[in-house]
């Protein structure tokens, strides 16, 4: 299994992927929120949109903006359950269990962290 590190690496290295990023619109939203309330949001989408076996309209569940944590989804490659595959070897069809689910949130976070770390970089 890879490291969180391991993985925003090679996700740097997809064009498609590395072209999410958070707008100054966003970057405001994760201040006024606060970390907590927005990891909390990622657990919730996570839940939602990932976590059953055969989610609804799977690889279409999970819209390209409108919240950071949506962006940080396809970023990293955790906004469908065939994206999951691909990247992490989540085998399909079968129900994320807790464990899983909280290494996809820490991975959101580790995102979102990473990027509003290159705001105060600039």
């Amino acid at each position: 299994m890879q490291s969180i590190d391991e993985a925003l690496g090679k996700l740097k290295h997809s064009k498609f992927r590395s072209s999410f990023r958070l707008n100054e619109k966003d970057r405001e939203y994760i201040k006024e929120k606060g970390r907590d309330v927005i990891e909390n949001h990622a657990r919730d989408f996570v839940k939602q949109k990932l976590a059953d076996g055969d989610p609804l309209n799977d690889g279409k569940q999970t819209p390209m903006r409108g919240h950071p944590i949506f962006k940080a989804m396809h970023g990293t490659a955790c906004c469908c359950r065939g994206c999951l595959n691909k990247w992490y070897k989540v085998p399909r069809h079968t129900p994320l269990t807790e464990m899983q689910q909280e290494k996809i949130v820490r991975l959101l976070m580790a995102w979102i962290d990473e990027q509003m770390k290159e705001e105060t970089d600039e």
